[in-house]
């Protein structure tokens, strides 16, 4: 097994995560099995850059190695020693990384040659510095041919000076190799390209090679990350440094999917506007996952998404009273876009918003998919103006309403919030329907994260009164997916298919969203679920279904060198 630890250095969220899934992506279009280790982050970036399956024992976190630790003094595996950071902590680091790194992620079962560790965080903070020491042993005991560091650090170019400054990664670097680890591979991430002179001093006065100093600067898009590192060597360094023993120079068509992928996008030009009605708005990142699923869906219809950010408590009739510029404006957006979500959530806040955007969405032939709360929104939102049950709630937000329309699972301990969840992949049935036709096939597993279901008691009711559940668990008693007939595209469903979107391969619901939304869905179901080059903004189609013709040499040259010539859309964050 090969090992490359990803680190960062001077601030966080510099692009560690895009730059670590960017090393699978190369290793992986090499014919390398990948697998992933992230501590104390999230998997996403991993799942949608490799398109592999990552579990819970892929993400390291410092209680769950605490916790490991204290379950196997309790059980006396110490046998009474007093149990220390050093060794019983890092040495629980290094067991857990290397089980973890020999478990198979692809649907073959292949066991994985290479895998990618990102420490999550900046070197030095307090948080991590188990890490750090259980990764300094961890060198000497995989051997060095094994074991390599790449370190991600900043290299601003402040706007008095017009120049590149390379002491923050100095520093960083300092402190690294203080910790016990030296950077095998050093990448700046910075605004511009910087030069040749900027790469021979890093390189002098961080001790390693010219060629072992990489620059990822802003691009247009993330998909360009991958593609910039290969342009610098990144696979014969790794090649020779590892011993992958991967045949070189590579084929002329090397990567090409990729290249197909990150002409495309930068190609889009016609915008679809949807507007997301959440309740954690304030911070984006909270629905990373639905955004990139809804960007796949948009770049494989041949448009640009325009995402607008919603608070769900701003479309609630007393932010009205309270706030009529916040209540005028949220109204304004929604009536603006051309379709809308409705993702997930938990509590009370902002729930009567989301039915309100429910609502308004069903009576005004607005496409619309709903996203775990969304699908409980949807149904509650039903109950009080089709079927006139004004006291229907979920009991979520009233334990004491009159019509139950939402209720907890029997998994669900009222009073304990941890470990309560019905979680994981789950198989669904389902019927005939537009959301059949969109995923090509009447069973289908997706991943949930729910405590409350739709009250079966009322099914009959909802469904005569045209609200069809076209999809159900196994048992038939669980609720999982609701659609309206007569409509452009009103879809709700329980469990989370942005958790399996990937950027060669969109979530069908959100893909269903997106042509719905640009007036498109009715063709692409006409011509059996598949998008001709006309769909996809007259580019021409390649091996795939949502793969353009590829760069030429100069062409991908000219983006690596300038950035695409426009600002970056959302940077390498």
């Amino acid at each position: 097994m090969k090992y490359i630890l990803v680190t960062g250095g001077v601030i966080s969220g510099v692009g560690k995560g895009v730059i670590a899934s960017s090393f699978g992506t190369i290793l992986k279009s090499c014919g390398i099995d990948v697998t992933s280790i992230k501590i104390d982050l999230d998997l996403g970036n991993y799942e949608r850059f490799l398109d592999i399956t990552l579990h819970r024992d892929n993400n390291i976190t410092t209680g769950k190695i605490y916790q490991q630790v204290i379950e196997r003094e309790r059980k006396g595996d110490y046998l009474g020693k007093t149990v220390q950071v050093i060794p019983h902590i890092t040495d629980a680091i290094q067991e857990w990384v290397e089980r973890v790194a020999q478990i198979p992620v692809t649907p073959e079962k292949t066991p994985p040659k290479v895998c990618i560790v990102e420490l999550g965080g900046t070197i030095g903070d307090i948080e991590s510095m188990s890490f750090v020491e259980a990764f300094r042993q961890f060198q000497f005991r995989v051997k060095r041919e094994n074991f390599c560091v790449a370190h991600v650090s900043l290299v601003p170019m402040p706007k008095s000076t017009g120049e590149a400054k390379t002491k923050p990664t100095q520093s960083s670097v300092r402190e690294l190799r203080g910790l016990g680890l030296s950077p095998d591979l050093i990448l700046c991430r910075s605004e511009k390209p910087i030069d040749h002179t900027v790469k021979e001093k890093i390189s002098n006065f961080c001790h390693v090679g010219p060629e072992q100093v990489m620059c990822v600067h802003d691009l247009g898009s993330v998909y360009h990350v991958p593609l910039l590192m290969e342009s610098q060597g990144i696979v014969q360094y790794l090649n020779e440094r590892l011993q992958l023993n991967v045949s070189m120079p590579r084929p002329g068509r090397f990567m090409q999917k990729w290249r197909n992928l990150a002409k495309r996008v930068d190609n889009l030009r016609k915008e679809v506007n949807i507007a997301l009605v959440g309740k954690y708005t304030k911070l984006e990142d909270s629905y990373a996952s639905v955004t990139k699923a809804l960007q796949h869906a948009s770049i494989a219809a041949g448009s640009k998404l325009n995402l607008t950010y919603i608070e769900a408590e701003n479309l609630e009739k007393q932010t009205k009273i309270n706030n009529p510029v916040s209540y005028h404006r949220a109204w304004q957006d929604l009536c603006k876009s051309n379709g809308v979500i409705i993702p997930g959530g938990f509590g009370y806040r902002g729930m009567e918003g989301k039915i309100e955007a429910c609502q308004w969405c069903r009576e005004t032939q607005k496409p619309m998919l709903g996203i775990c709360l969304g699908l409980q929104a949807v149904v509650v939102e039903y109950a009080r103006n089709v079927l006139g049950l004004k006291g229907a709630n979920t009991t979520e937000v009233d334990p004491h309403c009159e019509d139950r329309l939402v209720i907890d699972m029997p998994e669900h301990h009222p009073g304990q919030l941890g470990g309560t969840m019905r979680l994981g992949k789950r198989k669904t049935l389902l019927e005939p329907s537009i959301i059949t036709q969109l995923y090509k096939k009447d069973e289908i597993e997706e991943r949930h994260r729910h405590r409350y279901e739709v009250n079966p008691d009322y099914i009959e009711r909802l469904e005569a009164a045209g609200l069809r559940f076209v999809g159900k668990d196994e048992t038939g008693k669980r609720m999982e997916v609701a659609i309206v007939d007569n409509h452009p595209y009103y879809v709700s469903v329980q469990f989370h298919p942005e958790y399996l979107s990937r950027p060669l391969s969109p979530s069908p619901p959100f893909l269903g969203l997106i042509l719905a939304s640009l007036g498109k869905l009715k063709s692409y179901m006409s011509k059996g679920c598949r998008l001709s080059p006309r769909n996809q903004s007259d580019v021409s189609s390649d091996e795939d279904d949502i793969s353009v013709s590829s760069l030429s040499l100069a062409e991908e040259k000219s983006v690596i060198e300038n950035g695409n010539g426009e600002k970056p859309v959302n940077g390498v964050k």
